[in-house]
């Protein structure tokens, strides 16, 4: 369903801008997600389209939305229109943390029309990970290929983001089968890393292990990822309860997974730059980079336990939330900026940890 008109929004806090959650340190316990409310009202905030089933990840192209949904399909918003149909629908394992995952659109994407999508399948009882190359035409596909396959996948923890960064290779993020295995550690496994590929799943000649993906590794279920405007790296991960981090990327580094939660003396591993002890289950992150918003540089980060969506100061010392642009929605799992310079959000109420409204889940965007 799509709302072609600005509508005031229930139980939006603080899309002014005003920090109502204010996070100084670890032991400062994120609230708990309570039901979207629908009373409240804020003009600034828009919803595009309402009835999304499990959305996971944004993109954009042209004039379009790209939106994955958990459940195999990838759904476009064309100049403000919600289609019926969607560009891919897709066979994915029915797991909580698993099925169609990250989009990323290609960076020449006006040029070839492909994106690229991750998904969980399963095959004779076993869980798998692959990634394909998607070409379509008006929002319709014309072919897709596989160009990443038999990545290890679990029931809860597939990772799952994927991304291009500013020098146009693609990045995955991976997750682990099992808390008790050690493979995220294992050079030779595909569990528990952030791969580097070119464009066609081939293997970059300046990756820092000789005719390997591997780009870093001892990852766990990374959710999010972004760039600064310097260049550097950033990853959000998901602790098996607790120990939530965000982590600053360094290729060919050991970021610990599972000998190490969070902070360690051992000179091995990478120590995050924020570790979040009770958990807010973070996911996509991005530093916004335009001026409609105030937002110059800050870190954006959308929480699904928390159910905000933080902005946050990066700089020598680490990580430090500074306050809440965005309550009241319910679990927010992704955050992106628009090429019109506002923010886009998807809220992630019917993925069985929430209580979801009516029309939920949605796509929002922030105004002012």
């Amino acid at each position: 369903m799509i709302v072609n008109k600005k509508i005031r929004i229930a139980g939006i806090i603080g899309a002014l801008l005003v920090s109502v959650i204010i996070l100084t340190s670890p032991s400062s316990p994120p609230p708990i997600p309570e039901p979207p409310q629908n009373n409240a009202q804020n003009e600034f905030i828009e919803i595009l389209a309402t009835h999304l089933e499990k959305p996971w990840s944004i993109d954009f192209a042209d004039e379009r939305i790209f939106i994955s949904e958990k459940g195999g399909t990838i759904r476009v918003i064309n100049s403000g229109e919600l289609l019926e149909q969607p560009l891919v629908t897709l066979r994915t394992a029915d797991v909580f943390d698993g099925g169609l995952l990250g989009i990323a659109v290609h960076p020449n994407f006006e040029q070839n029309n492909i994106l690229y999508a991750y998904y969980t399948y399963s095959e004779e009882g076993e869980l798998w990970n692959k990634l394909i190359q998607i070409k379509e035409s008006d929002s319709k596909i014309i072919e897709a290929k596989t160009i990443l396959d038999k990545v290890p996948g679990s029931s809860f923890s597939n990772g799952g983001i994927i991304k291009f960064g500013p020098d146009s290779k693609l990045y995955v993020g991976t997750g682990i089968v099992s808390d008790l295995s050690h493979e995220s550690q294992n050079l030779e496994s595909l569990q528990g890393k952030i791969l580097r590929l070119n464009d066609d799943g081939t293997v970059p000649d300046d990756n820092p292990f000789d005719d390997s993906l591997v780009y870093t590794y001892g990852h766990r279920n990374p959710k999010g990822m972004a760039w600064d405007s310097l260049g550097n790296f950033y990853l959000t991960e998901i602790g098996p309860t607790k120990n939530d981090e965000i982590n600053l990327i360094t290729p060919g580094k050991n970021y610990g997974w599972p000998d190490v939660q969070c902070y360690s003396t051992n000179a091995e591993f990478v120590n995050p730059l924020k570790c979040f002890d009770p958990s807010l289950e973070p996911g996509g992150i991005i530093f916004y980079t335009g001026d409609k918003l105030g937002l110059e540089n800050f870190m954006i980060l959308a929480s699904q336990k928390a159910s905000n969506l933080y902005k946050a100061e990066v700089d020598e010392n680490g990580v430090n939330l500074e306050g809440s642009i965005l309550s009241g929605v319910g679990r927010i799992r992704d955050v992106a900026q628009g090429p019109d310079g506002y923010l886009y959000v998807i809220t992630s109420n019917t993925d069985g940890k929430a209580f979801p409204s009516d029309d939920d889940d949605k796509l929002l965007r922030i105004m002012k």
